[in-house]
């Protein structure tokens, strides 16, 4: 962790923000303005501002509601501290925690604009994962708006479910699909439409009971009528 406090000359423009819960699955919205904070993600339980005067952090601002995640989030990165597959835990404030600001595009943005996905991303979340078990945590929610694609590498950028049991098997689900699907797609755009239909349908769906065969030709009717 870094000793440095500069981040907290952010604390009064995120004071005149405020971030609200939408429904359990829909993005939080933001109500409050300030010309130096740009919002540059949005969750279901938080939206992440970049404070303009120092780029280096980024700020995740929670909702009321999930202020006990913002408290499990900060116990989860000081397990974490020193591995190179997350970004750097600064510190945190009454309702947000201020971590590295990571570049790179995202594997969701990836497929939309035809970015290939090397193996050693995948490599890396798997070894991410490893690292978070033997931390004693549970390395859950990883799917492709949470990892980026970095200089070639995979970096995971969201922790808030690692101290939650079960196995959601997202991961597993989009590693099988990297495998057995995606060398037909690589390198091609796929439209927004068709990644949210995928998705739309992969939420309905029991996670520990999936064919994935089964779901995958599905999958690739949507393919070729498209």
């Amino acid at each position: 962790m870094n000793n440095s406090n500069e981040w907290k000359q952010a604390e009064h423009a995120l004071s005149r923000m405020e971030v609200l819960k939408q429904g359990s699955n829909e993005p939080v919205a933001i109500t409050g303005e300030s010309e130096d904070l740009v919002c540059i993600g949005i969750g279901t339980d938080a939206a992440v501002f970049v404070y303009e005067p120092l780029p280096a952090y980024a700020y995740k601002l929670y909702t009321e509601a999930a202020l006990p995640k913002k408290q499990a989030e900060i116990h989860v990165y000081s397990q974490l501290e020193g591995s190179p597959f997350f970004p750097v835990f600064y510190g945190s404030g009454e309702r947000y925690v201020v971590i590295s600001r990571e570049e790179g595009m995202t594997l969701y943005d990836c497929l939309l604009y035809g970015i290939p996905v090397p193996r050693q991303v995948i490599d890396d979340v798997d070894a991410a994962r490893a690292f978070v078990r033997s931390r004693g945590l549970n390395p859950r929610d990883i799917h492709l708006k949470n990892v980026l694609l970095q200089d070639g590498r995979g970096k995971v950028i969201d922790v808030s479910e690692y101290v939650q049991s079960g196995n959601d098997k997202r991961w597993e689900h989009l590693e099988w699909a990297y495998d057995n699907v995606y060398p037909l797609l690589e390198g091609k755009r796929i439209p927004l439409w068709l990644i949210e239909a995928v998705k739309t349908a992969y939420n309905h769906l029991d996670p520990l009971n999936i064919n994935l065969q089964e779901f995958s030709e599905r999958i690739r009717k949507l393919f070729i009528k498209n």
